[in-house]
């Protein structure tokens, strides 16, 4: 199975983030944070169409995957392994004491399968393939139209004319290998530096799709002014009610205050910091992510808000410095070392040039700029360069955690 999946995976393409080793939803979520950020600081608008599909995995045919399979030259025994165990499928269904006739499966990948992830990824970029030479966001050269983890797609365009044109191939493609978009749960977004972004009626077919200000993908908040002070909100509020369920460990005085904040950094960090690595962290979002990390550690103290005790005696008390946003600025630099010397795409929507002018006036706050602030690095070439030296890089960052401020 290792050896079709190694056949597999070349033929997927860089915008698939979704069971490719090595990458995961930090890279999707990197990708459309960035692609955005950049957009709009050159004046672009982003016009995004969040796609849901119905039961994707489970409408999946068989005979196309064979027929894509032949296409790749696969070893004829592991080929006649795969086709026996998806050709040859049956099933029954039974109701009380009564079963009904087996009859032949002929769609869905099969679950628990370690294959499985590789022929759905193999069989949508049979769909998403039609959309190469169409219209989306050239950065570097390169046209990035959609960005995917798994079945979770998102469309890119400029404009809502470019838009329409990528769903209708999506739509008209996936219909002819037996996949369906749910219109219901398909919907878009308009992302601008405008006070009131631009209307985007959007079709499939003659159903008409809602226009969102806020769309949660995989996981994370994107609203339509680009920031997102929305979803580091969200992560707080939801790192809290987290924190509350672990009362009882967390706050339990028979546990020593160096296991519960190791409980802390193990189970309630990791929800908090989810998507952490494309967070643009401005001064306010900065003092509020300071507020939450004592807010742990008072309650994990048991002090009540009536006692006048400052932060640093609270420090003093744990043990502790003040690491949360050295934390977040220490896995920003990690994951952009990391991909920038081993992912074309996260390296041209990092880098790459974009056609427009910037807006007059005081620029927006970019992810980059917090982090080389923080690494103490000059210029953003002087910051790339550093990247794709490990050891170098490695350094900067270490340096950057005993000295760094955020």
């Amino acid at each position: 199975m290792l050896r079709v999946g190694n056949k597999i995976k070349p033929k997927i393409a860089e915008e698939q983030c979704g069971f490719i080793e090595g990458k995961g939803t930090a890279n999707a979520i990197y990708n459309l944070r960035v692609l955005i950020e950049r957009a709009l600081e050159v004046q672009k608008d982003v016009y995004l169409c969040f796609i849901d599909y119905t039961k994707a995995f489970d409408r999946v045919r068989h005979d196309e995957i064979i027929m894509q399979l032949e296409q790749l030259n696969i070893d004829g025994k592991d080929f006649r392994i795969i086709k026996n165990m998806y050709w040859e499928q049956t099933a029954a269904m039974r109701v009380g004491n009564e079963t009904s006739s087996f009859r032949r499966i002929k769609r869905g990948v099969r679950q628990g399968c370690v294959l499985s992830p590789d022929l759905f990824s193999l069989y949508s970029e049979i769909i998403m393939q039609n959309l190469e030479n169409c219209p989306g966001i050239k950065v570097g050269g390169y046209n990035v139209n959609n960005i995917r983890y798994a079945d979770d797609t998102v469309l890119i365009a400029e404009n809502k004319d470019d838009l329409q044109k990528l769903l209708n191939i999506v739509e008209e493609e996936s219909r002819k290998k037996g996949l369906e978009l749910n219109s219901k749960k398909t919907e878009v977004m308009v992302i601008s530096r405008k006070q009131e972004p631009p209307k985007c009626d959007i079709f499939i077919n003659d159903a008409k799709l809602k226009q969102q200000d806020k769309f949660k993908y995989l996981g994370t908040i994107i609203t339509s002014d680009g920031r997102n002070n929305n979803e580091i909100a969200a992560r707080i509020a939801h790192a809290k009610t987290n924190f509350q369920k672990m009362r009882a460990v967390l706050t339990n005085e028979h546990i020593s205050i160096q296991t519960r904040k190791r409980v802390l950094q193990c189970y309630i960090e990791p929800i908090l910091l989810y998507g952490c690595e494309a967070w643009t962290i401005s001064k306010q979002i900065e003092a509020k992510l300071e507020v939450t990390e004592m807010w742990f550690l008072r309650r994990m103290l048991r002090i009540s808000w009536t006692e006048r005790k400052s932060n640093e005696i609270v420090l003093i008390e744990v043990n502790s410095r003040r690491s949360l946003i050295k934390t977040i600025r220490k896995r920003q630099a990690t994951f952009l070392g990391h991909v920038m010397r081993r992912e074309k795409l996260e390296h041209l929507i990092t880098t790459g040039k974009l056609d427009g002018k910037r807006g007059r006036g005081k620029q927006r706050e970019k992810m980059m700029d917090g982090l080389k602030r923080w690494l103490g690095s000059g210029s953003s070439t002087e910051t790339m360069t550093a990247m794709g030296h490990r050891e170098l890089w490695r350094n900067m960052i270490a340096d950057a955690s005993k000295h760094g401020t955020g």
